[in-house]
């Protein structure tokens, strides 16, 4: 059986196929279903026409309904969308569970069933999320920091002089423009915050906690980091491809 798997966030949308518990044929999109040809292009290269069912992790529920009318007019699909209350292999333990996004649930479940538990997930978005699951497997929340292009983008826009800075390439090693200096300030600066983060949540969750990391600038905000971390940038669509087979495996 395949799926679409879609996780819709604020600034981008990537999609994929998952069969055989893997996940394939990744398209990471910005602007999401405000270019529906491009979302097209990325439904048909996935394979969308011969999938069975899609689903979705939304922190963006204005769109859903587009996103549900786009996926069954153009391939016949009904999608269902990830919340608090969808079955999945890892519990909740939150006061208030609808408040958690589905992204970071599906990175939560996708972290957990690679690796065990205890495990903390670093999502690099738009935000830079932090979510734990404890020894019991369970979700008992995490942390949320602003993203390097909340960062960036927020000193461009509230500072005269400052530019946008394109972040990705080689470190400098000198603060010897306005450029290197923003850049080092983002990465040295999230460098360092995954990883007193990481030893804050880890004194609660025991010896053992793996950290993990998923989006676009994770593996280069995190180089030299000092501490063992796992990149996997296909982590949100794994675990809603997880969490989709669990699901469905309880209804039948």
């Amino acid at each position: 059986m395949a799926a679409i798997v879609i996780d819709i966030g604020n600034t981008s949308t990537t999609i994929g196929r998952w069969e055989g518990e893997k996940v394939s044929a990744i398209s990471a999109l910005n602007g999401g279903i405000r270019n529906p040809a491009t979302v097209e292009q990325a439904l048909v290269k996935a394979g969308a026409d011969t999938a069975d069912s899609a689903f979705i992790a939304s922190v963006v529920p204005t769109e859903n309904t587009n996103w549900h009318w786009l996926l069954k007019r153009l391939f016949g699909l009904d999608a269902e969308f990830l919340t608090h209350k969808t079955p999945m292999p890892i519990g909740i333990d939150y006061p208030k569970p609808e408040q958690i996004g589905a992204d970071r649930l599906a990175d939560a479940a996708g972290a957990a069933v690679r690796h065990g538990f205890p495990v903390i997930v670093a999502d690099f978005g738009t935000a830079l999320t932090f979510d734990v699951v404890n020894k019991d497997g369970r979700y008992i929340g995490g942390v949320i920091a602003p993203g390097l292009p909340l960062m960036t983008g927020y000193l461009h826009e509230k500072t005269a002089q400052l530019p946008i800075v394109e972040l990705g390439g080689e470190m400098p090693r000198r603060g010897d423009s306005t450029e290197n200096a923003m850049k080092i300030g983002a990465k040295i600066g999230h460098r360092g915050m995954v990883r007193e983060i990481y030893n804050y949540i880890s004194e609660t969750t025991g010896p053992g906690t793996v950290l993990c990391a998923t989006g676009g600038y994770a593996a280069w905000a995190l180089e030299g980091i000092g501490v063992d971390c796992i990149i996997e940038m296909d982590l949100t669509l794994y675990g809603l491809g997880e969490i989709h087979d669990y699901a469905k495996a309880q209804v039948n």
